[in-house]
């Protein structure tokens, strides 16, 4: 294809990075099944080893089926690059692997999936980081919270699980005042309602496990690059301006300008990490995305229409959907997010946690299951599985508190999933 810009979204979904297979014609993208690929000669072994000339050496590192859903990732959100691993969680290790040293912190959102909180408050303390947690609707906090030591500043465009909107623009523009890269995910979102690339963010990560595939079949993860940071701007990242001993000196910034983190998050951070993606998982991933833009506008209609419902019902206490002009963040995402908020959002119910136990073992068309962005309608109480191991204050902080579930909206009947929402609260809260 020629320039991504010539093209609306609908067509990019199917098209972008894409070709007929030069070997058979095989218009869809074949999933190449294979660990390591055959080089012409040892001078063309040697170049792709040096980083000289780009091409397949071996699946760990590049796949033909993964670096056809590379660039279609990176072509719906606007960047110049992207990394694909095995899952959402690789994906976040990925994105801060390049910019993190022992000692460095990551400044994040109180408003994230619980998994992520977990990992940022424990997991990464095994590798000699840390995370400080700030209300980004507390400007002045998050400006409070950098430190020298800070090198990135990581929220969700869409939050997991209350549906919280982010001012990625008005954060964006603080890590732009520390000079350190501000990191998006955008899962909950997708390319198609949110763009954080446009608003000011550096770096966007996705499990792509969720609405980009679609069809709960299979993990994977993204990190795409804007392509607009200075890497060797203030000394901070010398992964990317310094010397890298593996390669002989080769100064990666200097060397690949734009998509020098691109390059090494494949040659490093693939390599001596692993997070690879299977190409099955890449190929199930990109017939996924051939209808996003059609999911995600049933997804969000069905969302506004069972918020709204059960806003009005007298046995749930609030609905956290930003899509209800009484969410507090309902102006924003008018504004950030004009196709919808998403499909995701919490709603208390009267009763407090055992109402909610009730709710979802009584429920026939919702699936209770850790997972959203699924075709089919989800629902999970977060308390008691996703933020279980959160303190009871950061369970509050997250949106996740005891008596919260969490509905994924799927692309059935909307009638039919407020007839299965009904019965069930009938019985939740008799």
């Amino acid at each position: 294809m020629s320039d991504a810009a010539d093209f609306g979204f609908d067509t990019l979904q199917i098209h972008a990075g894409a070709r007929p297979d030069p070997a058979t014609g095989a218009r869809q993208t074949p999933i190449y099944q294979t660990t390591a690929y055959v080089f012409r000669d040892a001078d063309h072994a040697a170049a792709l080893f040096n980083l000289q000339e780009v091409g397949y050496i071996y699946s760990r590192l590049t796949n033909p089926t993964v670096a056809v859903l590379q660039e279609r990732i990176a072509t719906l959100e606007g960047g110049v690059g992207a990394v694909c691993c095995s899952s959402g969680h690789a994906a976040q290790i990925m994105a801060l692997f390049p910019l993190m040293q022992p000692g460095c912190n990551v400044v994040a959102s109180t408003r994230l999936y619980g998994g992520t909180v977990q990992q940022f408050s424990n997991t990464i303390r095994k590798f000699g980081w840390s995370a400080k947690f700030v209300d980004f609707d507390d400007l002045d906090a998050l400006r409070a919270a950098i430190d020298d030591d800070t090198r990135a500043i990581f929220g969700e465009s869409i939050a997991n699980p209350g549906g919280y909107v982010t001012d990625i623009p008005a954060v964006a523009e603080v890590a732009q005042e520390a000079g350190i890269p501000l990191v998006i995910d955008n899962t909950s979102a997708t390319p198609w309602l949110c763009r954080p690339i446009e608003q000011g963010a550096t770096l966007v990560v996705h499990s792509t496990t969720k609405y980009l595939t679609g069809n709960g079949t299979v993990t994977g993860g993204a990190v795409v690059d804007s392509g607009n940071f200075d890497w060797s701007a203030n000394g901070k990242f010398p992964s990317m301006s310094e010397p890298e001993p593996a390669y002989h000196g080769l100064k990666f910034h200097e060397t690949f300008g734009p998509l020098s983190y691109t390059f090494y998050g494949i040659a490093i951070g693939l390599r001596d990490l692993g997070m690879t993606m299977n190409p099955q998982a890449a190929h199930y991933t990109l017939m996924g995305i051939e209808t996003l833009s059609l999911r995600m506008q049933r997804h969000v209609e069905n969302a506004r229409k069972i918020a709204a419902w059960l806003e009005a019902d007298p046995r749930v206490e609030t609905v956290t959907y930003a899509g209800l002009p009484s969410s507090p963040w309902y102006e924003r995402a008018q504004k950030l997010y004009p196709r919808g908020a998403g499909a995701l959002f919490t709603f208390a119910v009267k009763g407090g946690y055992d109402a909610c136990i009730r709710l979802v073992d009584s429920l026939q068309i919702f699936s209770h299951v850790a997972n959203l962005g699924d075709t089919r309608s989800l629902i999970i109480h977060p308390a008691s599985t996703t933020h279980r191991q959160l303190t009871p204050e950061q369970q509050i902080a997250a949106g996740a508190g005891p008596g919260v579930v969490r509905v994924s909206i799927g692309i059935e009947d909307p009638d039919d999933l407020i007839r299965d929402l009904d019965q069930a609260l009938e019985k939740a809260t008799a």
